[in-house]
């Protein structure tokens, strides 16, 4: 690139502060504008906060729920029922 090119890319980028920022950055902070940015933000910052719980709960409750299950081999006599074998009492 020339330097006469960069030194009008360098001009224009440098001189458009005010051209870049949107009017509840650069403006007024108590604007119409600005108090609805902070509504749409609050807005979505509830529905992920929301969502991030909900997938968190879900995943207690599927702890909690396998908790709740005995594992194979342990004496539960409701849930581990005694073993017999299919041809009958073994004979030693």
């Amino acid at each position: 690139m020339s330097v006469r090119l960069m030194a009008v890319v360098t001009m224009f980028v440098c001189s458009a502060a005010k051209a870049v920022a949107c009017a509840s950055c650069f403006g007024s902070s108590d604007s119409r504008l600005a108090v609805g940015m902070n509504w749409g933000i609050m807005t979505l910052l509830v529905f992920v906060i929301g969502l991030w719980v909900a997938f968190g709960s879900f995943f207690v409750f599927i702890a909690r729920r396998a908790a709740r299950i005995p594992l194979p081999g342990e004496s539960d006599p409701i849930h581990a029922p005694e073993f017999k074998h299919p041809k009958g009492p073994l004979e030693s």
